[in-house]
């Protein structure tokens, strides 16, 4: 998603296809909910086939 939301993200893992990330950052948490389809969008065409299912911030 870019550098600066690397930046302030503490911990990302994918655990049976949903994607976990960690941020103490609340307005980056918002920005992420909203995102959550563009992201699952974006990770799964990057690897080529379906990945990711859900995505769960923390």
């Amino acid at each position: 998603m870019g550098k600066t939301v690397a930046k302030y993200t503490d911990k990302i893992q994918i655990i049976s296809g949903t994607l976990f990330i960690h941020t103490s950052v609340a307005p980056l948490k918002n920005e992420l909910l909203y995102q959550k389809e563009k992201i699952i969008e974006r990770i799964n065409e990057a690897m080529g086939e379906v990945t990711i299912k859900d995505v769960v911030i923390k």
